[in-house]
């Protein structure tokens, strides 16, 4: 799901006020960030068409959006902004996953934990950029809230430099 330009602006400004030379994280570039509704991985030419069929059928009212607070996966070695899991958006989640198994795609069995990556640590002590980030933050940002009115189906290219994301697809959520 796309974000309001409002947000990544303030998102921009909070990765500034942290960000340092050599601090050993690998920081995601303004237009990659977006909220995950449902990761698929690879998906053939066949898979591709009946999600964009299947997402197609999925109607939702808009989304309203509010990004709470920064975190840390710190298994995965990563910093995100946190997004509130609010019953529509988790509503909406789950349409696209029931929409998406029709096409052979297993939705994953942890809890929905919507977010947007900022970072991710390199190395083998993936731990202690995150902690030295950690420390840095002083103070809980407050993110403007939005109302999402579409999903993307986006593609990730992977490179040594980070993934980027082109959008494929469009879907739009009704205004009522």
């Amino acid at each position: 799901m796309p974000l309001a330009p409002a947000v990544v602006s303030e998102l921009k400004v909070t990765v500034v006020r942290l960000r340092s030379n050599g601090d050993g994280l690998r920081w995601t570039e303004p237009a990659s960030w977006h909220i995950t509704l449902q990761f698929l991985g690879n998906t053939d030419e066949e898979q591709y068409r009946c999600v964009v069929a299947r997402l197609a059928e999925v109607h939702s009212r808009s989304v309203p959006v509010h990004l709470a607070d920064l975190g840390f996966f710190e298994r995965a070695g990563v910093f995100f902004a946190d997004v509130s899991p609010t019953p529509e958006l988790v509503s909406l989640a789950g349409r696209i996953m029931a929409a998406t198994s029709q096409c052979g795609f297993v939705p994953k069995t942890r809890p929905y934990h919507p977010h947007i990556t900022l970072a991710r640590a390199k190395g083998h002590d993936r731990n202690q950029p995150l902690r030295t980030l950690q420390q840095r933050i002083n103070r809980p940002p407050n993110f403007a809230r939005f109302v999402a009115s579409e999903f993307v189906l986006y593609e990730s290219h992977l490179s040594p430099a980070g993934s980027t994301y082109e959008n494929r697809h469009r879907f739009p959520l009704s205004a009522t």
